[in-house]
């Protein structure tokens, strides 16, 4: 069982004639869709409103075959993000969370909430921003977590909600010392490591604790860098509509790939498997791109695909 922990939110778009779309959105609640999608088991653990914003969001989760692992919903009104996209489809975002529904979950629930079985967690995001819930995920990544289950963190940096950097990196390495996976993108890189490279900067974070970092970056090649190497995969050719959600697609596509054919965080040192999953994230992430908002591709869009042609479970990898 995987689990995915972190915002759910309402993308509010902000199209060239200044009307305002909904769309369900927050990275790791669109991670665990990916997932979802690809046929892994999947639990959901963060806060959900009431709303009707709420009840759809989790409407959503349960369609794409999501375990809403957090019980009850909060009076709290859902947690909105405005979003424009620039002429290339890539978005910006301004962050409405104060008294909102994501950041209202406590440790206690979140720990509780954790499922039998756990093989993975995936967490990141505004969730290691916002309070209460950033706590939450520092106390259970500290202290709840089996020996053997694998960690994989997107810190999906948002500098604009971020009001004291200080804390915040401290907090994300304190994280990272026991994350197995980092999934980054050179955005993120240059908010961490300012005037340090790309490049540098990732082989840093490989000193911060963890096995693997994976760098995204736009249409460029994404990389895995390992203790003892580098890995790229080509991001395939699409007609871009817009680039919402491309990265929660490739983070829970690695993380599905590698969930699904029996892989754990004692592998992550093999370069076969990860050059292989790597390339199917890269896969899922541009299929993402060819539809408005996030929508992650469903396993029937990529099980043809080079990077998804050996299946899961596939015991020879």
């Amino acid at each position: 069982m995987i689990a995915v922990t972190g915002e759910v939110l309402i993308d509010l778009i902000n199209d060239s004639d200044g009307c305002l779309t909904p769309r369900l959105g927050g990275g790791p609640f669109n991670t665990a869709r990916a997932i979802g999608r690809l046929g892994l088991a999947v639990a959901f653990l963060g806060r959900l409103s009431a709303d009707r914003f709420g009840r759809q969001l989790q409407a959503s989760l349960e369609a794409d075959g999501v375990t809403v692992a957090v019980p009850g919903l909060t009076d709290a009104p859902t947690t909105l993000a405005v979003v424009e996209l620039d002429p290339a489809g890539s978005p910006r975002f301004r962050f409405y969370l104060d008294g909102t529904s994501a950041p209202a979950l406590e440790y206690p629930a979140m720990a509780a909430a954790l499922p039998g079985g756990l093989t993975a967690l995936y967490a990141g995001g505004l969730a290691l921003v916002m309070e209460p819930i950033a706590t939450s995920i520092d106390r259970v990544v500290s202290s709840d977590l089996p020996p053997g289950a694998l960690l994989m963190i997107d810190p999906n940096v948002r500098p604009e909600v971020i009001a004291d950097r200080d804390a915040y990196v401290a907090r994300l390495f304190r994280i990272l010392h026991r994350a197995d996976v980092v999934k980054i993108s050179s955005e993120d890189l240059a908010y961490l490591a300012p005037n340090v490279t790309a490049p540098a900067a990732a082989a840093a974070l490989l000193g911060q604790g963890p096995t693997l970092v994976l760098v995204t970056d736009g249409p460029r090649p994404a990389r895995a860098l390992l203790r003892d190497g580098e890995l790229t995969a080509e991001v395939p050719e699409v007609q871009v509509v817009d680039t919402v959600g491309a990265g929660d697609a490739f983070g829970g596509a690695f993380l599905a790939w590698w969930c699904g054919n029996g892989l754990t965080r004692a592998d992550l040192h093999r370069h076969a498997p990860v050059r292989e999953a790597l390339q199917a994230a890269a896969e899922a992430a541009s299929l993402a791109c060819t539809r408005a908002g996030a929508q992650p591709p469903w396993l029937a869009e990529v099980q043809d695909r080079p990077g998804w042609r050996s299946g899961f479970g596939a015991a020879s990898l």
